[in-house]
């Protein structure tokens, strides 16, 4: 039984910081749809969004993350499938196949993949059966990522793949008990990598140039260097306070692409300027803190895993929307957590965040039953 009630146990700041940056985030999307033809309806429908991925965040909080363990399979079942569905009959929109309708109800599987990749691999690391002392062994866990990596990578969703592998190495690392292996494992990954962006066969060409671009944005300006130039132009204006909500000339005037979603930190930049950033890194610096608790207080293999997953998931998210809106990394398109405007991508991390308060309420319990 628990050692005491679980609302003295329950992590309230993790949850309120979670809240706090969707409630930012609606903020700064209410400013850069404004002018979009449907901008009001997009307002509403992230604000249903934010009211969902809260209830979902309060579910998740209260189911025992050990189930999770016990479906994993079915649950990776239900990743590939959803996965594999985008592939035969999902929605097209701006060059890419991301997005399935279910009824009247439109979604993009890749975002939920992230948690269910975390959970079933997870289970798969934290098996007793496995002790993962020879670095042969490795290929059960790389076996269980290829599938939903190469799924979305049809997509085609660079981006997404790359927190797949970013969550695999964080929990590897954790799993792994010869840093001898998890070194190996490392290099492989990095002649991966280093394949991936120089084959043909691997990414199309206008892959490769926009995830290039940010090195010389200034050899194709009206191309694939277009909307680095933008943001980089965008947040430099903003300067100390920022231009203020509304006011912006590059959100306001369209010049930033998908200001919205992938580039909204060009909004908060221009808009808010440096102390609105500053604000925002604060918030994230402060759910990444409270994650880590989860981490901390992981009473078990599996749960250390899957918290190593979802806080390698959120830093990795972070640093790369942020870093290719300043020039200083590859442009994918990974949308900017609990902030980028879309109901999959702020469910799916209020579920996670959900997964993490279940971890760190579970760390005076001895076994799992009434409170």
């Amino acid at each position: 039984m628990l050692e005491r009630p679980w609302y003295l146990s329950y992590n309230y700041p993790l949850a309120m910081t979670a809240v706090a940056l969707a409630i930012f985030g609606l903020i700064v999307i209410k400013s850069a749809t404004l002018h979009a033809p449907d901008g009001a309806g997009d307002f509403v429908r992230q604000a249903v969004y934010l009211v969902i991925g809260f209830c979902a965040m309060m579910i998740f909080s209260f189911v025992d993350y050990h189930l999770w363990q016990r479906w994993a399979w079915p649950l990776y079942i239900i990743n590939i499938v959803m996965l594999g569905a985008v592939a035969v009959a999902g929605h097209s929109a701006l060059g890419a196949q991301r997005w399935i309708g279910v009824g009247h109800i439109v979604f993009q599987p890749s975002e939920p993949a992230k948690l269910l990749t975390t959970l079933s691999v997870a289970a798969i690391l934290a098996d007793p059966k496995r002790s993962f002392t020879r670095l042969s062994d490795l290929w059960v866990p790389l076996a269980a990522i290829i599938p939903p990596t190469l799924l979305v990578l049809k997509q085609p969703d660079l981006g997404t793949a790359l927190i797949f592998v970013v969550i695999l190495t964080a929990m590897l690392f954790f799993a792994l008990p010869n840093l001898f292996h998890f070194a190996a494992y490392a290099a492989g990954l990095a002649l991966a990598g280093a394949f991936t962006v120089l084959s043909p066969f691997v990414l199309r060409s206008y892959q490769r140039q926009r995830l290039l671009a940010f090195l010389h944005p200034q050899n194709d300006p009206q191309g694939s260097g277009w909307s680095l130039m933008q943001s980089k132009i965008a947040i430099g204006s903003g300067k100390l306070s920022g231009k203020g909500l509304y006011h912006g000339t590059q959100t306001q005037l369209g010049f930033v692409p998908e200001h919205q979603t992938d580039f909204i930190f060009t909004v908060i930049g221009e808009e808010l300027g440096f102390l609105g950033a500053t604000l925002l890194l604060v918030l994230y610096g402060l759910l990444l803190g409270l994650s880590m608790l989860a981490v901390t207080a992981a009473r078990d293999r599996y749960g250390l895993l899957i918290a190593a997953g979802i806080v390698a998931m959120f830093l990795f998210q972070v640093l790369i929307n942020i870093g290719m809106t300043v020039g200083i990394m590859p442009i994918t398109g990974i949308p900017l957590p609990f902030i980028s405007y879309g109901g999959s991508s702020l469910v799916t991390c209020f579920m996670a965040i959900g997964v993490l308060l279940n971890i760190h309420l579970q760390r005076y319990k001895m076994t799992f039953g009434d409170t």
